[in-house]
């Protein structure tokens, strides 16, 4: 099984709608992929409740994917995540290249950098829209 690795800020929003839409649609597709998230930051994700964002569970379910209950919590990425990785994907090439750079300087450029930004700058209806249409053409690449 090849894994990709979704990275955001805080694992809390982006990235987490990312690995469950992925994993949704790589099964759907039979791919031999599956996806997983961390955050480069979690400290700064002091205003988050719950282990998920609602935007996140909300746009997810329009999809007809069901996030658990007892969904895990935001998780830091350590070194061992990006090893782990076939494809790593950060979401936000402004915001987190920036972070990679600083904290995990040795894979700075083996990452894939999208433009999905935060909810300080894009509404979440239109970046999760977003997530998605790119979510879709990375299954097409990797059928």
């Amino acid at each position: 099984m090849n894994k990709i690795l979704f990275l955001c800020t805080g694992n809390y929003y982006r990235s987490r709608f990312a690995e469950h839409l992925f994993n949704h649609l790589a099964s759907k597709q039979e791919l031999n992929w599956q996806a997983d998230s961390r955050g480069l930051a979690l400290e700064r994700g002091i205003n988050n409740i719950g282990a998920i964002s609602q935007d996140a569970v909300a746009e997810l379910q329009i999809r007809g994917v069901n996030v658990p209950d007892n969904d895990r919590s935001p998780q830091q990425a350590v070194n061992q995540d990006f090893r782990m990785a076939d494809l790593i994907i950060a979401l936000d090439k402004e915001e987190h290249k920036p972070l990679i750079s600083e904290r995990f300087p040795q894979w700075t450029d083996t990452v894939e950098y999208w433009l999905i930004h935060d909810t300080h700058i894009t509404l979440p209806t239109m970046a999760l829209s977003q997530l998605n249409h790119n979510l879709v053409q990375l299954i097409e690449r990797l059928l």
